[in-house]
């Protein structure tokens, strides 16, 4: 029996840190991509105040800027697409190391966070919860909300310090 459970033991540790190796591996891609998109950035400055300037017309044409601009898109959309893979490893990992499957309640709450007047939901949370796995259970729902719209809604929430028992605020932008 004992010897069942350290292999277990075993195996989750090792998917862990697989889990964490592609975390890591994304988190530096994401970097990389940064750096990127930062130089591109850069770039297309110098090429329109090439271009703003009388003298420099013979530089970069209209359509060079169009091409670099839509080359910096295609980069962003990139970035956007692995920050949303680091966001499903991540939140992965947090429901692998809890086992925790809470579901929001479904009842609207008619007490508006603090200085608003939103309705949405009381949720208090769980051992292991995340802002995400918590939005996600609520879209999953029907409620559209983000975590960026939770965090907005709980000022001085800080989503790193997530505590069990805690109560948040979940606001439902679809409620009128």
């Amino acid at each position: 029996m004992v010897a069942v459970a350290r292999g277990q033991d075993a195996a989750t540790q090792e998917q862990i840190g697989k889990v964490s190796g592609q975390v890591q591996d994304l988190l530096e891609a994401q970097v990389a991509q940064a750096k990127h998109i930062a130089a591109l950035e850069k770039e297309i400055g110098e090429l329109r105040d090439k271009l703003n300037q009388p003298s420099a017309n013979d530089g970069a044409s209209a359509e060079d800027l169009r091409k670099l601009a839509a080359q910096v898109q295609e980069i962003d959309r990139k970035r956007q697409a692995d920050n949303e893979r680091i966001l499903k490893a991540i939140e992965k990992i947090g429901k692998s190391g809890s086992g925790s499957t809470h579901k929001p309640p479904a009842v609207s709450s008619d007490s508006p966070a603090p200085g608003t007047k939103q309705k949405g939901y009381d949720y208090e949370i769980h051992s292991g919860d995340t802002l995400s796995s918590i939005a996600k259970a609520y879209r999953d729902q029907g409620v559209k909300v983000t975590t960026a719209q939770i965090l907005a809604a709980n000022p001085g929430l800080n989503p790193n310090a997530l505590f069990a028992g805690k109560k948040v605020f979940i606001p439902d932008p679809n409620a009128k």
